[in-house]
């Protein structure tokens, strides 16, 4: 049943970026560094954590979905260890479509393992980025 699941989610993830492919536009250097960005200071928050930063960077949606910034992160540790704290993180080419933008991260834990994590960033009012979810993905291999 786990390796379903998991053969489930990486089916939604790579269609979820086949489909974020197929409407695309190039994404600009400035978007590209913004998101990053905003996605490398929650990460940093986590490694600190500052539950109130890490939540700073999410969108309305998701700040009314979980209420606090205690319960948030809570969340995270518990069901996405890796973004609380990858030993390794690189990121790979974005795509964007009007306001909302595609960043997948590779990651490595603490034990090796690799994971896909596939952001979706959402622009606001000011042009900033803000993340709007993550989908989390195990991949077969382990670095060293």
């Amino acid at each position: 049943m786990h390796k379903l699941l998991h053969k489930i989610l990486l089916l939604l993830s790579l269609s979820l970026l086949a489909s974020a492919s197929a409407w695309a536009a190039p994404v600009s250097e400035q978007d590209t560094r913004d998101a990053q960005q905003v996605v490398q200071a929650q990460l940093a928050a986590f490694a600190a954590d500052d539950a109130e930063q890490a939540f700073s960077y999410a969108t309305d949606g998701i700040r009314a979905q979980f209420g606090t910034a205690a319960q948030f992160i809570r969340m995270v540790r518990g069901a996405y260890p890796v973004v609380y704290r990858p030993r390794a993180v690189v990121f790979l080419k974005p795509d964007v479509d009007d306001d909302t933008l595609v960043q997948p991260v590779h990651l490595t834990d603490p034990s090796g393992a690799t994971w896909l994590a596939v952001y979706q960033l959402q622009r606001q009012a000011d042009k900033s980025w803000r993340i709007g979810g993550c989908v989390l993905v195990p991949h077969a291999g382990k670095t060293v």
